[in-house]
């Protein structure tokens, strides 16, 4: 039996940064994630994408958020659980909660953080004759290593801001980038929209609105793709790789089982503390909802920093939490000094 303070489920960005703020309340955190390593979706999905809106870093990318949190966080000494999911959660009489993994590693804690993201997902699939012949053979739903496409003619689908993002980046590498969208208005954020206008308008991204990829062809691999545009022009165009990036179809899994309110495949909280229907059970980060709601890292952090405030409460309720700015009182003990961290307590995926 794995115990702790609060058992955090989901090693993103989000739970990574609670183990931080749970630390500076002196209060130990353990991480349970289905994939190998921590890091979430910046890790497994997209860990060259450069992400933008990270206070203090112009641009930053998503695999090296992940080491500075995991730097950032691993002086409070975070146990992990990876490669297992967090399966089903009881709750005893003294309110002591136990979560067990599908390979029956039992955690147990007063307070559960659930920070899954968007829980398990698959890429969206645009409705492409023998689309699946061509998959890891030219057509790629994920940029893991964009370097790959240095050079090469790319296209790229879509109007949101992995589109967007992936067409800059891309371009500012020498790829050979399309890129196309059925409406002629994207959906993503307004700096990105301008700086593939810009780039457009310097020849370094082709733009094709309103438009869509109607055929994929090749024999082997592909070789080119068919743009039918909205005035009924068809365009045979010839590239290396083609990449549709439609989104994510998200799956709560198991979690649509453990009595939590859910809405539109998120789960409800308060705006208090980010608590759900079930006392002593929180949701942060991209797997909650609530009025007003954005799905931003940098809220993540937000809903963790106020939601630790209120796990202390339950962990500790007879205890006066003093709230302190650690630019005055430091880290460690709030004395400021510092310690050599220990290693994290990891139970890895072959353990």
């Amino acid at each position: 039996m794995i115990n702790s303070d609060i058992i955090i489920i989901g090693a993103g960005p989000t739970g990574l940064f609670t183990v931080f703020e749970a630390g500076l309340l002196k209060l130990k955190c353990h991480l349970i994630d289905a994939l190998p390593q921590p890091g979430g979706q910046c890790s497994e999905i997209y860990p060259k994408k450069p992400i933008y809106d990270i206070p203090g870093f112009p641009e930053i990318l998503a695999g090296d958020l992940t080491k500075n949190l995991m730097e950032q966080c691993k002086q409070f000494e975070p146990g992990f659980t990876l490669g297992e999911r967090a399966e089903t959660i009881d709750k005893d009489e003294n309110n002591i909660f136990t979560v067990t993994t599908n390979k029956g590693t039992k955690h147990q804690a007063p307070v559960i953080a659930i920070a899954g993201g968007l829980g398990s997902f698959e890429p969206r699939k645009p409705a492409l004759e023998n689309l699946s012949f061509y998959e890891e053979k030219g057509v790629e739903y994920i940029i893991r290593n964009p370097e790959i496409y240095r050079d090469k003619k790319v296209v790229i689908a879509g109007g949101g801001d992995s589109a967007l993002d992936w067409s800059i980046f891309l371009a500012n590498i020498n790829a050979d980038v399309t890129l196309v969208h059925r409406r002629n208005e994207f959906r993503g954020a307004l700096d990105s929209v301008e700086k593939v206008i810009e780039l457009k308008n310097q020849n370094k991204i082709n733009v094709i609105t309103p438009a869509q990829i109607t055929q994929i062809k090749g024999k082997e691999r592909l070789e080119s793709v068919v743009i039918s545009k909205e005035n009924k022009e068809v365009e045979e165009v010839f590239v290396d790789h083609f990449i549709p990036l439609f989104g994510l179809s998200p799956r709560l899994g198991p979690i649509a089982d453990w009595g939590l309110e859910i809405e539109k495949n998120a789960i409800k909280v308060n705006t208090f503390d980010y608590q759900t229907n079930i006392d002593g059970i929180f949701a942060i980060g991209d797997i909650n909802t609530y009025p007003g709601k954005l799905k931003l890292i940098l809220c993540g952090f937000h809903e963790a920093t106020l939601m630790c405030q209120s796990a202390f409460k339950i962990i500790h309720p007879n205890k006066k939490n003093i709230f302190r700015y650690t630019t005055v009182s430091g880290i460690d003990g709030f004395d400021g000094t510092r310690k050599e961290a220990k290693k994290p307590v990891v139970k890895a995926l072959n353990d």
